[in-house]
């Protein structure tokens, strides 16, 4: 979640400020994406990442990433051209992708969602990076993020972390909202049949941790539990220690509409933050 990897600092106490906007950028931080600059080599390493992830996700992914993956079978092969995606994309749910040149301030980033804009890189990692990339680039932001957002749930699930967002930015709560996202977003896991599958985009667009978070005996695979996921801080330069776990994929829109996150953010600043690397043993989930 390149939008939201503040420092431990900035993550602890909301706190985050909003840089200069890049030359050559709107003010909105949006670039165009430049298609026709992308090199050979470029669209190679899409497409290899690609083939890669598809196999690996079958019977890993939720149904619903599966099917909307034909979302991103476009025209031609290589990384995709956000006209023609959005053309796909927008009659489905009204989202639309725009380019960025990389991280984008917390404030533009939720103005985006707010609005069905999916900020995406402009750039892909080189071929000797296809394993990891800290930064993520457009393979991370369309092959993770774009397809689930063809789902209704998930298109009105993400303008509502937008609205939320904004709202946290104003009150000094964003590393609430930064934890929600990623916890759901980015890295979260839903039960189908009552096996756990991905829909974090974090994950799914990861070799390494599309095998880790459902195979590996080392995390922690918690039931979902909004306040416990509100108080419990994340890291971004490893494989997740903790995922939450919801019992049905298109539950997570609900609970955002049920919940008054302002009462909800004051009750917990009485509390104090868990480390990713904690969970007792009622809270895990039944292996």
């Amino acid at each position: 979640m390149k939008e939201l990897q503040q420092s431990r600092e900035a993550e602890r106490h909301g706190a985050w400020a909003s840089p200069e906007v890049p030359e050559g950028a709107a003010p909105d931080w949006t670039v165009p994406q430049n298609w026709d600059q992308l090199t050979d080599e470029d669209h190679r390493v899409w497409d290899t990442l690609f083939a890669r992830q598809q196999v690996l996700l079958y019977g890993r992914a939720v149904r619903e990433f599966e099917e909307s993956l034909e979302v991103l079978h476009l025209s031609r092969p290589g990384i995709p051209n956000f006209t023609e995606l959005n053309e796909k994309l927008g009659p489905r749910t009204g989202w639309e992708v725009v380019a960025v040149p990389g991280l984008v301030p917390e404030d533009v980033f939720f103005e985006h969602l707010a609005n069905r804009r999916f900020p995406a890189g402009n750039f892909i990692r080189k071929a000797n990076q296809l394993d990891y990339l800290e930064e993520p680039d457009v393979f991370h932001d369309v092959f993770g993020h774009v397809p689930l957002l063809a789902q209704p749930a998930v298109a009105d699930f993400m303008q509502e972390l937008g609205f939320l967002g904004r709202k946290a930015v104003e009150v000094g709560q964003l590393h609430r909202v930064a934890r929600l996202y990623w916890y759901t977003v980015e890295f979260g896991l839903a039960l189908e049949a009552g096996e756990p599958k991905i829909y974090g985009a974090g994950i799914l667009s990861s070799f390494g941790e599309s095998h880790y978070s459902l195979e590996s005996e080392k995390p922690h695979r918690l039931a979902f539990d909004l306040r416990r996921m509100l108080r419990t801080r994340y890291r971004t330069d490893t494989f997740q220690q903790t995922y939450f776990v919801i019992d049905r994929f298109d539950d997570a829109l609900h609970l955002l509409r049920e919940n008054d996150f302002g009462a909800l953010c004051a009750e917990l600043d009485a509390l104090p933050d868990i480390e990713p690397s904690y969970a007792n043993n009622e809270e895990r989930l039944a292996a």
